[in-house]
């Protein structure tokens, strides 16, 4: 979820500063944008349907054809499937709802979990050593590839602050799966191809998951962007992305292909997840989330952007999730931060300097920037030995450092990679 882009073009010799301001907020309960195809026409409402543990599936196929419903997809994590009626009307759902195999019945609603416009970004080349005033850069890690040792990879100042870097020689990442469940990811873009190890496209099922809004990728860059030389350097540098599209180049998406993404991560032995989004919860959606880390996947969610009076969106909102917060340069609380008891930590979320596709780099803030600073921890954690989410958890938390704020705004404070080993 992103709260404001600032645009930022750079060179050896040019530094130039542009600034867009934009309404990155996810939608509430009750305000979604309709689609087409899925809510403006009841006719072509579809619904989740879950079973009951223990009903077959020829069991579960004759209960959605004897009620007038054709499967849609399967949502095999869940016990579910999405179904659409022949000829919609409440009672037909309503009926549905009364077979004692269901569990439950939810309407997959579209919702624009992202609201983010996507400027033309200028270009990320020549991202030298010094371009940046006062930027902190370090020499590439990744191997003799890199050649030139003048030629730099700036550590962005979230990365920074929370002490990434400082154990970069003990944990890169390296061996660690983590899945971007979100716009997909710019899988050419020079500071992430050589991480960029595969990926799921839910929205259309069979295409490339390449990320057609921006969003997924700048995730992508702060949990693992390559120091190559150029632009910037990820959490967790060498640990091996998959871009899991869940949301359309609108930012929206329903349940299903975000359902749909959660499974395609849970089953394909990925290590940590980061969910920069947000929205209403549903009972599908809680149970993927509840079944995924069943299975041991870290899940990394963003607390939301409506403000600190607002509810946690969903999936932060759930316990099974590691719900972050966004902080200033300042070690304030972002004001677009929501609050609230299940927030674990806090991250850098404010003016964040990442990827955006077609080899640029934007600044951008909101909690969905804050979200990947945790899960590339996740995964510097997982590498060290915490491979549950409950051991993430705790390492995230130990030493944490507090920043004055109330427990509902930072949970347990910004967590610094370099106290693990205090």
């Amino acid at each position: 979820m992103v709260q404001m882009v600032r645009i930022k073009m750079r060179s050896v010799s040019l530094l130039a500063v542009f600034v867009l301001c934009a309404a990155f907020a996810p939608v509430r309960a009750g305000e979604s944008e309709s689609k087409e195809n899925a809510l403006s026409n009841p006719q072509r409402r579809e619904q989740i349907v879950m079973f009951r543990e223990g009903t077959s599936k020829e069991q579960k196929l004759e209960i959605i054809k004897r009620k007038g419903a054709t499967v849609v997809r399967e949502l095999a994590l869940i016990d579910a499937y999405v179904v659409k009626f022949e000829k919609f009307s409440p009672n037909a759902v309503m009926l549905l709802k009364t077979e004692p195999s269901v569990e439950n019945v939810s309407l997959d609603q579209y919702h624009k979990w992202l609201n983010v416009a996507a400027p033309v970004m200028p270009s990320v080349g020549g991202l030298l050593k010094g371009a940046a005033e006062g930027a902190k850069s370090v020499p590439g890690i990744l191997g003799e590839e890199q050649a030139d040792p003048e030629k730099r990879s700036e550590i962005p100042w979230g990365v920074d602050r929370i002490g990434a870097s400082k154990i970069w020689d003990r944990a890169t990442g390296k061996g660690v799966k983590v899945a971007v469940i979100d716009t997909g990811i710019d899988m050419e873009h020079p500071d992430l191809a050589a991480n960029v190890k595969g990926g799921f496209n839910a929205v259309k099922p069979g295409e490339s998951p390449q990320d057609d809004q921006g969003h997924g990728t700048h995730v992508a860059g702060t949990i693992a962007a390559v120091p190559n030389g150029m632009g910037v350097i990820g959490v967790a540098p060498e640990a091996s992305l998959y871009a899991v599209k869940v949301l359309d180049a609108e930012g929206g998406g329903t349940y299903a292909t975000i359902i749909a993404g959660i499974e395609w991560a849970a089953e394909n032995g990925m290590n940590v997840a980061n969910m920069s989004l947000g929205g209403p919860s549903a009972p599908p959606l809680e149970k993927a989330v509840q079944k995924a880390y069943d299975k041991g996947l870290i899940i990394v969610a963003a607390s939301g952007n409506s403000g600190p009076d607002a509810e946690v969106s969903a999936p932060a909102s759930y316990a099974t999730t590691i719900a972050v917060t966004a902080s200033t340069p300042e070690d304030g609380l972002a004001e677009f931060s929501s609050t609230g008891k299940e927030v674990d930590v806090i991250a850098p979320g404010h003016k964040v300097l990442s990827t955006w596709p077609g080899s640029k780099l934007a600044e951008l803030s909101g909690t969905s920037m804050a979200s990947p600073h945790v899960a590339g921890l996740a995964a510097l954690a997982y590498q060290l030995g915490a491979t549950s989410p409950e051991q993430v958890r705790k390492v995230l938390k130990k030493g944490a450092k507090s920043l004055d704020l109330k427990p509902e705004q930072q949970g347990a404070g910004m967590p610094q990679a370099d106290r693990w080993f205090n």
